[in-house]
Parts: C-alpha cells; sequence; structure tokens
C-alpha cells in the first residue's frame, strides 16, 4: 500500500471520528431538550433531568477526549514524529 493510501485511510478515520462525536452532541442535546421538556411540563418538580444529563455527559467527554489524545490523533502523530526525530538524533550504541 503506498504513503498516500495509507494518509487517505488515517484521514478517512479521522474524519469519521469527528463526525461521530457531532452526532453524539446532537443526540445529547436532542435526547436531553426532550427530557427538560417533559419536566418543564410536568409541574417542575425535583430535576431528574440533570442525572441523565451528567451521566451521558460523562461520555461526550470521553469521547471528545478519545478524538484529541486518542489513536490517530494528531497529538499521536505529533508524539510519534517527536520521538522518531529523538531516536534518529541519539548516536547508536555498537
Amino acid at each position: 500500500m503506498s504513503d498516500e493510501q495509507d494518509l487517505e485511510k488515517v484521514a478517512k478515520r479521522r474524519v469519521q471520528a469527528r463526525f461521530g462525536l457531532i452526532i453524539h452532541v446532537v443526540m445529547y442535546l436532542a435526547v436531553n431538550g426532550g427530557l427538560f421538556a417533559m419536566w418543564w411540563f410536568t409541574g417542575h418538580g425535583y430535576p431528574w433531568f440533570v442525572w441523565p444529563m451528567l451521566g451521558w455527559g460523562v461520555g461526550i467527554v470521553a469521547h471528545a477526549m478519545a478524538l484529541v489524545i486518542g489513536p490517530d490523533s494528531t497529538r499521536e502523530q505529533r508524539a510519534i514524529s517527536r520521538e522518531l526525530q529523538r531516536l534518529r538524533a541519539r548516536p547508536q550504541a555498537r
């Protein structure tokens, strides 16, 4: 496989991961907006809608963190490049 094909695969995975996060956030907002509306229109009692928001919010944060520092992230690629530079600059012990 050529370098160009490898780059296309990595780029495709990164774009799909970003779209996955966007879809996740949109679903979070839609569902939790609905839960809030149910709470609002049923009398403003105990704000129970907060618990699913917090639980799912943890999932959103984890998803975003995986996108930023997970596999195929730009940070991972920069770290790999820096490590390769260090290894290449180091005199080889023979």
